[in-house]
Protein backbone atom coordinates (compact mmCIF):
# COMPACT_ATOMS: atom_id res chain seq x y z
CA UNK A 1 0.00 0.00 0.00
CA UNK A 2 2.96 2.34 0.49
CA UNK A 3 4.27 1.85 -3.05
CA UNK A 4 2.54 4.91 -4.64
CA UNK A 5 3.64 7.14 -1.74
CA UNK A 6 7.25 5.93 -1.85
CA UNK A 7 7.28 6.42 -5.62
CA UNK A 8 6.03 10.00 -5.15
CA UNK A 9 8.69 10.73 -2.53
CA UNK A 10 11.54 9.16 -4.51
CA UNK A 11 10.70 10.69 -7.86
CA UNK A 12 9.28 14.02 -6.74
CA UNK A 13 12.17 15.87 -8.37
CA UNK A 14 11.41 14.13 -11.66
CA UNK A 15 8.00 15.81 -11.80
CA UNK A 16 9.72 19.21 -11.55
CA UNK A 17 12.02 18.65 -14.52
CA UNK A 18 9.33 19.62 -17.00
CA UNK A 19 9.64 23.26 -15.94
CA UNK A 20 13.26 23.27 -17.09
CA UNK A 21 12.24 22.11 -20.60
CA UNK A 22 9.70 24.56 -22.09
CA UNK A 23 6.36 23.10 -23.14
CA UNK A 24 7.11 19.63 -21.75
CA UNK A 25 5.14 17.70 -19.18
CA UNK A 26 5.40 14.39 -17.37
CA UNK A 27 2.71 12.13 -15.98
CA UNK A 28 4.07 9.85 -13.28
CA UNK A 29 2.63 6.64 -11.90
CA UNK A 30 4.62 3.75 -10.38
CA UNK A 31 5.87 1.66 -13.26
CA UNK A 32 4.47 4.01 -15.92
CA UNK A 33 5.99 7.36 -16.78
CA UNK A 34 4.66 9.40 -19.69
CA UNK A 35 6.74 12.25 -21.13
CA UNK A 36 4.92 14.82 -23.29
CA UNK A 37 6.70 17.23 -25.58
CA UNK A 38 5.83 19.51 -28.51
CA UNK A 39 8.99 18.51 -30.42
CA UNK A 40 11.38 15.59 -30.84
CA UNK A 41 14.34 17.73 -29.72
CA UNK A 42 12.63 18.74 -26.49
CA UNK A 43 11.54 15.14 -25.90
CA UNK A 44 15.15 13.99 -26.28
CA UNK A 45 16.28 16.69 -23.85
CA UNK A 46 13.55 15.79 -21.33
CA UNK A 47 14.44 12.09 -21.55
CA UNK A 48 18.10 12.81 -20.76
CA UNK A 49 17.09 14.91 -17.76
CA UNK A 50 14.69 12.17 -16.58
CA UNK A 51 17.44 9.56 -16.73
CA UNK A 52 19.56 11.42 -14.18
CA UNK A 53 17.14 11.24 -11.23
CA UNK A 54 16.49 7.45 -11.27
CA UNK A 55 20.22 6.80 -11.77
CA UNK A 56 20.98 8.93 -8.70
CA UNK A 57 18.49 6.75 -6.75
CA UNK A 58 20.13 3.55 -8.06
CA UNK A 59 17.12 2.87 -10.29
CA UNK A 60 16.94 2.54 -14.05
CA UNK A 61 14.49 2.99 -16.90
CA UNK A 62 13.56 -0.19 -18.76
CA UNK A 63 14.15 0.93 -22.34
CA UNK A 64 13.04 -2.43 -23.77
CA UNK A 65 9.49 -1.55 -22.66
CA UNK A 66 9.68 2.09 -23.73
CA UNK A 67 8.25 3.53 -26.93
CA UNK A 68 7.43 6.84 -28.58
CA UNK A 69 4.14 7.94 -30.15
CA UNK A 70 3.40 10.98 -32.27
CA UNK A 71 0.01 12.68 -32.03
CA UNK A 72 -0.88 15.68 -34.16
CA UNK A 73 -1.58 16.81 -37.72
CA UNK A 74 1.80 15.46 -38.88
CA UNK A 75 1.54 12.12 -37.07
CA UNK A 76 2.56 10.18 -40.19
CA UNK A 77 5.85 12.06 -40.64
CA UNK A 78 8.89 9.94 -39.74
CA UNK A 79 10.62 11.30 -36.66
CA UNK A 80 14.26 11.25 -35.66
CA UNK A 81 15.29 8.42 -33.38
CA UNK A 82 15.09 9.11 -29.67
CA UNK A 83 18.16 7.77 -27.90
CA UNK A 84 18.87 7.52 -24.20
CA UNK A 85 22.10 8.82 -22.72
CA UNK A 86 23.24 5.18 -22.43
CA UNK A 87 22.71 4.61 -26.16
CA UNK A 88 19.38 2.75 -26.12
CA UNK A 89 17.11 3.66 -29.05
CA UNK A 90 13.42 4.06 -28.29
CA UNK A 91 11.23 2.97 -31.22
CA UNK A 92 8.35 5.00 -32.66
CA UNK A 93 5.12 2.98 -32.59
CA UNK A 94 1.52 3.43 -33.71
CA UNK A 95 0.12 2.51 -30.29
CA UNK A 96 1.24 2.77 -26.67
CA UNK A 97 -0.26 1.46 -23.46
CA UNK A 98 -0.39 3.71 -20.43
CA UNK A 99 -2.17 2.34 -17.34
CA UNK A 100 -4.04 -0.18 -19.55
CA UNK A 101 -5.40 2.55 -21.83
CA UNK A 102 -4.18 2.27 -25.41
CA UNK A 103 -3.35 5.56 -27.13
CA UNK A 104 -2.96 5.49 -30.91
CA UNK A 105 -1.16 7.61 -33.47
CA UNK A 106 -3.71 10.07 -34.87
CA UNK A 107 -4.32 13.77 -35.61
CA UNK A 108 -5.76 14.26 -32.11
CA UNK A 109 -5.65 12.26 -28.89
CA UNK A 110 -7.40 8.98 -29.64
CA UNK A 111 -7.66 5.72 -27.76
CA UNK A 112 -8.10 2.21 -29.09
CA UNK A 113 -10.98 0.19 -27.68
CA UNK A 114 -9.79 -3.17 -29.06
CA UNK A 115 -8.04 -4.26 -25.85
CA UNK A 116 -11.03 -3.16 -23.73
CA UNK A 117 -13.37 -5.16 -25.97
CA UNK A 118 -11.15 -8.23 -25.73
CA UNK A 119 -11.06 -7.91 -21.94
CA UNK A 120 -14.85 -7.53 -21.82
CA UNK A 121 -15.41 -10.63 -23.97
CA UNK A 122 -12.86 -12.61 -21.95
CA UNK A 123 -14.62 -11.73 -18.69
CA UNK A 124 -18.07 -12.38 -20.15
CA UNK A 125 -17.05 -15.76 -21.60
CA UNK A 126 -15.49 -16.73 -18.28
CA UNK A 127 -18.68 -15.93 -16.38
CA UNK A 128 -21.06 -17.35 -18.96
CA UNK A 129 -18.98 -20.50 -19.48
CA UNK A 130 -19.13 -21.34 -15.78
CA UNK A 131 -22.68 -20.40 -14.81
CA UNK A 132 -24.49 -19.52 -18.05
CA UNK A 133 -26.83 -22.46 -18.08
CA UNK A 134 -27.44 -22.86 -14.35
CA UNK A 135 -27.78 -19.32 -13.01
CA UNK A 136 -30.83 -17.11 -13.31
CA UNK A 137 -30.95 -14.32 -15.84
CA UNK A 138 -30.88 -11.77 -13.05
CA UNK A 139 -27.62 -13.20 -11.67
CA UNK A 140 -25.99 -13.27 -15.11
CA UNK A 141 -27.01 -9.67 -15.89
CA UNK A 142 -25.80 -8.53 -12.46
CA UNK A 143 -22.42 -10.23 -12.95
CA UNK A 144 -22.05 -8.78 -16.44
CA UNK A 145 -22.87 -5.27 -15.23
CA UNK A 146 -20.54 -5.45 -12.20
CA UNK A 147 -17.63 -7.48 -13.61
CA UNK A 148 -17.59 -7.01 -17.40
CA UNK A 149 -18.88 -3.50 -18.08
CA UNK A 150 -16.20 -1.83 -15.84
CA UNK A 151 -13.49 -3.59 -17.89
CA UNK A 152 -14.99 -2.14 -21.05
CA UNK A 153 -15.39 1.38 -19.66
CA UNK A 154 -12.02 1.65 -17.86
CA UNK A 155 -10.39 5.00 -18.61
CA UNK A 156 -13.31 6.47 -20.59
CA UNK A 157 -13.71 9.44 -18.32
CA UNK A 158 -10.28 10.85 -19.18
CA UNK A 159 -10.16 10.27 -22.93
CA UNK A 160 -12.26 11.60 -25.76
CA UNK A 161 -14.51 8.89 -27.24
CA UNK A 162 -15.72 9.37 -30.80
CA UNK A 163 -19.29 8.76 -31.95
CA UNK A 164 -18.14 5.86 -34.14
CA UNK A 165 -16.54 4.22 -31.09
CA UNK A 166 -19.72 4.71 -29.04
CA UNK A 167 -21.79 3.14 -31.84
CA UNK A 168 -19.36 0.23 -31.95
CA UNK A 169 -19.70 -0.34 -28.20
CA UNK A 170 -23.46 -0.01 -28.37
CA UNK A 171 -23.63 -2.55 -31.20
CA UNK A 172 -21.32 -4.92 -29.33
CA UNK A 173 -23.25 -4.81 -26.04
CA UNK A 174 -26.68 -4.97 -27.68
CA UNK A 175 -25.54 -7.88 -29.85
CA UNK A 176 -24.21 -9.70 -26.81
CA UNK A 177 -27.42 -9.24 -24.85
CA UNK A 178 -29.50 -10.34 -27.86
CA UNK A 179 -27.38 -13.49 -28.02
CA UNK A 180 -27.85 -13.96 -24.28
CA UNK A 181 -31.60 -13.55 -24.68
CA UNK A 182 -31.73 -16.26 -27.35
CA UNK A 183 -29.60 -18.78 -25.43
CA UNK A 184 -31.15 -18.31 -22.01
CA UNK A 185 -34.69 -17.36 -22.92
CA UNK A 186 -34.47 -14.14 -20.85
CA UNK A 187 -37.52 -11.90 -20.81
CA UNK A 188 -36.89 -8.19 -20.42
CA UNK A 189 -39.38 -5.41 -19.94
CA UNK A 190 -38.39 -1.85 -20.75
CA UNK A 191 -40.47 0.74 -18.89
Amino acid sequence: MLSPFLFAVYLDDLSRLESSVNGCHSILYPGDILLLSPSVTRLQHLLHKCEVEPAWLDMSINFSKSSCLRIGPRNDVVCATITSSTGHSIPWTSEIRYLDVYLVKFRTVKCSLDAAKRGFYRAFNSIFGKIGHIASEKVILQLVSTKCIPILLYGFEVLPIRQSQLRSLDFMINGLFMKLLKTNDIRLVHL
